[in-house]
């Protein structure tokens, strides 16, 4: 019994070592590392002034104190970084995408360019929930919901590709409210779609409002015909900026209706987690809950909280357990949601 009782302390010593070492090895996994962040869109806009401003302060809560860079990868509205997440990026937590989370939806109508699997990838957690709008310019007339459902012609907006809400939204509020908006997709990114407005070629565009009010704000604190107005809002936020906006979801239910609200009801959702920090499937867990938790004590650190305020930033931090919860309520939508979105955002038949 004796011989018994020294060899199991000697057996529990020995994997008790063993532990040790793996929680030692796992704390010293990202010390003299880079994480690479790859953003979906072009320097300048609001994916990318969020992810900078971040990753400024996310390695001092990482073991091993990591740098980080970041890498602007454009490309289909960010669908070429979101696939390159998916299917090409290191899976040791070295690599991170920051793409649009609306290809979860786009995954969920069976979008044959969308190859992401949104159900296995790592999700690190959100910096904000989204509040889609709708600006325009103020040389464009654009004042009221009839200037937008009965101009003089149809209204030019810019966006990137299906996907975005530059595109996607437009096409809702053609279908659900009778507005007349004309996409003019390809642009990069929301700074070359600004471009776009305040060189005539479009008249307005929709996007989020956590993006528009930092990196549109000379467009928006200008006078007279140079001036960007927002029209439409997906909801009221304690901004002064937005208290004239149109509320989509009031418009569309009282103009089409429960059904086309339940429509859009079903796309806005992945607006719950915007500008996402996200990985490729199997990284280890033990560096998936390192990163999840510096992302979050970054959204507490005050030195961030104050910088953001300065630049006008919405903070709205949402979790990485959270973010799988709303990308199974996307992907689990019901088929009669799929079925009203499908022909609006992907041109196909029902």
């Amino acid at each position: 019994m004796i011989r018994k009782t020294g060899w199991v302390v000697a057996l529990l010593a020995v994997l008790g070592l063993a532990a040790g070492n793996a929680a030692v090895a796992a704390d010293d996994f990202f010390k003299g590392k880079t994480i690479r962040v790859i953003v979906g869109y072009a320097p300048g806009g609001g994916y990318d002034t969020y992810t900078r401003q971040i990753v400024r302060h996310m390695g001092k809560y990482i073991p091993g104190n990591p740098n980080f860079i970041v890498q602007n990868m454009t490309g289909a509205g960010s669908l070429v970084a979101a696939n390159y997440i998916q299917k090409r990026a290191k899976r040791d937590g070295t690599v991170l995408g920051v793409w649009n989370s609306g290809y979860v939806t786009f995954q969920a109508l069976g979008d044959s360019k969308v190859r992401i699997k949104a159900e296995d990838l790592t999700w690190l957690g959100a910096p904000v929930k989204g509040i889609p709008a709708c600006v325009f310019m103020g040389w464009s007339g654009v004042r009221t919901l009839k200037d937008i459902t009965d101009p003089k012609k149809p209204i030019k907006v810019g966006g990137t590709r299906a996907g975005s809400t530059g595109v996607d939204l437009p096409k809702l509020l053609n279908k659900t409210i009778g507005t007349t908006l004309d996409v003019v997709s390809g642009y990069s990114g929301t700074a070359t779609s600004r471009i776009a407005m305040q060189s005539r070629e479009v008249a307005g565009a929709c996007w989020g409002w956590e993006s528009i009010r930092v990196t549109a704000r000379a467009m928006l604190d200008a006078k007279g015909d140079d001036k960007l107005i927002p029209v439409l809002t997906h909801r009221r936020i304690p901004d002064p900026e937005l208290k004239d906006a149109l509320i989509i979801p009031d418009l569309i239910e009282k103009q089409g209706g429960k059904q086309q609200l339940a429509t859009y009801r079903g796309w806005v959702n992945q607006y719950e987690f915007q500008r996402p920090f996200s990985g490729p499937p199997g990284i280890p867990a033990d560096r998936v809950q390192q990163l999840r938790d510096a992302l979050q004590k970054t959204m507490k650190d005050p030195k961030f909280l104050k910088e953001a305020k300065d630049a006008k930033l919405i903070i709205e931090p949402v979790t990485g357990k959270e973010i799988e919860g709303y990308v199974a309520q996307i992907l689990g939508m019901p088929k009669e949601a799929k079925d009203a979105l499908t022909p609006i955002l992907l041109r196909k038949k029902k």
